[in-house]
């Protein structure tokens, strides 16, 4: 059906929109900009509730709340509810015309409960007060709204044989693993606040391996900036959390550059090698950027941005390679 691989398409475009927005949102520290769910103040829109954020603001003029906060944070609901309806509308077609697609809904059906547990996690990480384990969840979730729907959006159409796949395709899984678990460690970077606890590259606080403390840096249940036992995180513990994420990266950029290499030299996808090349080596300097430059927004923002597009490419290469038998 035209119609269905058309809004597979646009679910995937919006839901790279939504992820970006959010990322916005938590970088410009506008997550708490409405500090209830699903209204602001119990209201629709900020306007409606511009008496109790203008209130809120001039208690405390450097807080969370203010009205710019508060659209940023309604207008990424507003776009989230909008895909979750998007998405529940594909899951409806995708069971009514299981047969004309030839295919199960279940995948469908699947990024339907999703987008539910993601919105749930929206709704947590603001009733919850940003705690980093719901924090990086959502993100989580996020990212995999976009896997699920891309590998969704690409079951719509007939691809080419690609010759001489199968040997690449337990490293382009491993490979997905990877920039999945990197992802997440940026995560957990980014809800922590820990990006710029160094400030210098290649080394970090004049050191190629600075002191660092693991015992709380990782550990999930616990407020935001604090330890299990309620004291506040060490510079040594926001450290750790920083470097291991620049570990990460050290590993991607060396699986996924060898990925790439190997797959354009021996003629296996090439315009998608080069393509994940290209992301991989932007999404590289963005992050570095971020340190040089002490996380600007845009360039926050956009490291984001890189993370899902490289994710997006890896769902991609992990198909066109899984289609070959």
């Amino acid at each position: 059906m035209i119609m269905f691989r058309k809004l597979t398409l646009l679910a995937v475009v919006w839901t790279l929109c939504v992820v970006v927005l959010g990322a916005y949102v938590r970088l410009s520290d506008a997550g708490l900009g409405c500090p209830d769910w699903p209204g602001c103040y119990g209201k629709a829109t900020p306007i409606h509730a511009v008496d109790e954020i203008l209130a809120a603001h001039a208690e405390a003029p450097h807080g969370p709340v203010s009205m710019a906060k508060a659209w940023k944070e309604m207008v990424h609901r507003y776009l989230a509810s909008a895909l979750g309806l998007l998405v529940l509308v594909l899951a409806v077609m995708a069971v009514k015309h299981r047969d004309r697609l030839r295919q199960s809904p279940l995948l469908a059906v699947s990024i339907f409960f999703v987008v539910c547990f993601q919105g749930a996690l929206g709704m947590w990480t603001v009733t919850k007060l940003l705690k980093p384990a719901i924090v990086t969840s959502h993100l989580i979730g996020g990212m995999t709204l976009v896997a699920m729907l891309t590998w969704l959006a690409l079951r719509q159409r007939d691809w080419a044989r690609v010759e001489r796949a199968g040997g690449f395709r337990l490293a382009a899984f491993v490979g997905l693993l990877v920039v999945t678990c990197q992802i997440i460690l940026g995560g957990w970077v980014s809800t922590n606040y820990a990006a710029v606890v160094c400030t210098d590259f290649p080394t970090c606080q004049g050191a190629l391996v600075p002191q660092m403390d693991f015992r709380d840096a990782f550990h999930v249940l616990r407020e935001l900036g604090q330890t299990p036992e309620g004291e506040l995180l060490s510079m040594a513990n926001l450290t750790a959390i920083h470097w291991l994420h620049r570990l990460g990266a050290l590993v991607t950029f060396c699986f996924i550059g060898i990925l790439s290499w190997r797959l354009y030299a021996q003629g296996v996808l090439r315009s998608l090698a080069l393509a994940i090349a290209g992301m991989l080596l932007v999404q590289v300097g963005l992050g570095i950027s971020n340190v040089v430059f002490h996380l600007p927004l845009s360039v926050a923002v956009l490291h984001n941005a890189g993370a899902a597009m490289l994710l997006l490419l890896m769902v991609v290469l992990n198909y066109r390679l899984a289609q070959c038998r």
